[in-house]
């Protein structure tokens, strides 16, 4: 077994001293297998507790930060897409400086320095990403304190995405892919989602959503059916095409969520109801797109109010 090879070869690298071997030997065994999965060993190290008091002594116990993150991230409890994006973090932000330091000599102000100049929402992620690891080595006994966890940075604040109504994307010249961004914004589906979306998921006059290019959807709400009201086209594989195009008009193909929404408003859907439809889990993400107000709305409200009670004013 692993554990009897990793004992075996690690008392016969003791007897030769190449230290170098045995801790790299010890420390891919101790972060993925965990030390209580160590066995006895029938050589020169009788109990699990001798053999990690000789590394200590010896300083040959020892994990750089890039050993760590290429052992745990594989395990981490996380999706597909998010195991990339912290890779993604990773490689960018923390290995450059982090990467080659001894896990047990990393302090708090160590990552903060490491995510200092990153934009604010990928040093958050950065440092979600350090503290992942972080926590996970104190998990398999490697260290004692996660510093990462008094690592503090400033709150965001995410403004309005700006968006269009479904009458200014009509007014748009949408080029090629006028059909799937029409799609989009009359269906409220995410590009994962319309990306694994085929002709055989719409039916019954719905479009039935329950799988991501991904593979499952972002949460289990994003398992949803939607009124199909057409424009349907297979997507390309990238987005690059049709982001190139909204982006010409000061907009993303994530906003095409907000177009939805704004429908969906517009045309007096329930708040509750459209949560459902988004595929959002939890209303009030959907309410803080709801609670988004247009100068067209302020200027229409204000002529209801003239029209009703105005008038009655004037009659008088």
């Amino acid at each position: 077994s692993w554990s009897r090879l990793v004992v075996k070869k690690t008392a016969s690298l003791a007897m030769s001293g190449s230290k170098r071997e045995i801790s790299e030997l010890i420390c891919c065994y101790l972060a993925t297998m965990g030390l209580d999965s160590l066995t006895r060993s029938k050589s020169d190290f009788e109990s699990q507790s001798h053999l990690l008091d000789t590394f200590k002594k010896n300083g040959w116990l020892k994990m750089l930060f890039d050993a760590l993150a290429l052992l745990v991230m594989p395990v981490l409890p996380i999706t597909k897409k998010t195991r990339s994006n912290y890779q993604g973090s990773y490689n960018r932000y923390l290995a450059p400086t982090l990467g080659h330091k001894d896990i047990l000599l990393i302090t708090a102000d160590d990552v903060l320095l490491a995510i200092k100049d990153a934009p604010p929402q990928s040093a958050y992620q950065a440092l979600m990403v350090g503290k992942s690891l972080m926590r996970e080595a104190k998990s398999r006994n490697l260290i004692t304190t996660v510093v990462t966890d008094s690592c503090k940075l400033p709150t965001i604040t995410v403004g309005q995405t700006r968006f269009l109504t479904w009458d200014q994307l009509a007014d748009v010249n949408l080029g090629k892919y006028s059909e799937q961004i029409k799609f989009l914004a009359l269906h409220g589906l995410r590009w994962g989602e319309a990306v694994a979306l085929r002709q055989e998921d719409i039916y019954d006059g719905l479009v039935h959503i329950n799988k991501s290019v991904h593979g499952a959807t972002k949460t289990k709400a994003g398992v949803r059916v939607v009124p199909y009201v057409g424009h349907f086209k297979k997507f390309p594989k990238t987005r690059k095409p049709l982001a190139k195009i909204l982006n010409a008009n000061g907009v993303n193909i994530h906003s095409l969520r907000k177009t939805y929404a704004y429908v969906l408003k517009s045309n007096g859907v329930h708040v509750t109801t459209a949560q459902r439809l988004m595929g959002h889990a939890s209303p009030m993400v959907t309410l803080g797109i709801y609670t988004a107000v247009l100068d067209d709305e302020i200027i229409s409200t204000g002529k209801i109010l003239i029209d009703k009670y105005m008038k009655k004013v004037v009659a008088v």
